[in-house]
């Protein structure tokens, strides 16, 4: 009988060591009831109570993640959008997010679904597209004050994904290809500016030095030359310069050929080797009959 009361007396102790040892970790913080009342906030590691008079509610200090379910809301503009969106928060105070509230998770995805519906409404919907970062920075300046009595700070929300209608989506394609028409005709609007600026200073040095016209017009027969075209159009400008050219190669030649008359001195300087002037005229009927059949 002595060994089996001890055996008892060892068995309730270890049953008593087990209900009082609780263990908190990092991360968490104890809120300790006693008979009902808080007593006091226990912090990590090995931690004691009374069994059956004290209760210990461990609560997490780490940043929580919630999503926000997607749900239809009314732009300013009348735009019904589907927004999504995630929510960070974390509990500051142990004390207040175990009796301020029952349920604290709950209570961050209610209100931050009623916020995001109210900030979303009071923007259009291009502000929605395009300033995204600063409606994620307010919802949580109006949370703060409104979950700081719960003990909990939100430190995040952020949109995750906004689907639009489909006919706002093709209006929408419409509106961005016309303006880049817009833009497109802009900048060659410019560049015709520019070239008309660029042909007519041009036009002013080949009005005084006109051999610029034929060199530039040679330059483009021997472009369009390379592309091995069958048909070459000749202006007319250039016709009379190959006309007028063989006239005075002719005329020359029938000067040359005649006995210069007594008494004469020829004033020309020599100022080169002397031109085969027969062979000169014909390259240039040559050139007439290729080009006028």
């Amino acid at each position: 009988m002595p060994g089996l009361a001890a055996a008892v007396i060892v068995v309730l102790a270890l049953l008593a060591l087990s209900l009082s040892v609780r263990v908190v970790k990092q991360y968490e913080r104890g809120v300790l009831f006693r008979m009902g009342r808080v007593t006091g906030v226990r912090e990590p590691g090995l931690n004691l109570i009374v069994p059956l008079i004290d209760y210990l509610r461990k609560v997490s200090l780490r940043i929580m993640t919630m999503p926000i379910q997607s749900q239809g809301i009314i732009t300013k503009d009348n735009v019904s959008v589907d927004v999504s969106a995630v929510t960070y928060y974390r509990v500051v105070d142990p004390v207040r997010s175990v009796v301020a509230i029952e349920n604290v998770a709950t209570a961050i995805n209610q209100i931050a679904q009623t916020t995001l519906r109210k900030v979303v409404g009071q923007h259009m919907l291009d502000e929605i597209l395009a300033e995204t970062d600063r409606i994620n920075a307010s919802i949580p300046q109006i949370l703060d004050p409104l979950t700081e009595d719960w003990g909990v700070m939100v430190t995040l929300v952020e949109l995750k994904d906004i689907q639009l209608p489909e006919e706002m989506k093709r209006a929408m394609a419409r509106q961005a290809e016309a303006e880049r028409e817009k833009r497109a005709k802009i900048i060659a609007a410019e560049g015709e500016l520019m070239a008309v600026d660029s042909l007519s200073k041009a036009a002013d040095i080949m009005l005084h030095h006109p051999v610029t016209l034929q060199l530039r017009t040679l330059q483009t027969l021997a472009e369009i030359a390379v592309d091995k075209n069958s048909t070459v159009v000749f202006p007319a400008p250039l016709m009379t310069t190959i006309q007028e050219l063989g006239s005075f190669l002719a005329r020359e030649t029938k000067a040359g050929t005649e006995a210069p008359p007594a008494g004469r001195r020829d004033t020309v300087a020599d100022s080169g080797p002397p031109i085969d002037t027969p062979g000169a005229i014909n390259d240039i009927i040559s050139l007439e009959k290729t080009i006028i059949p």
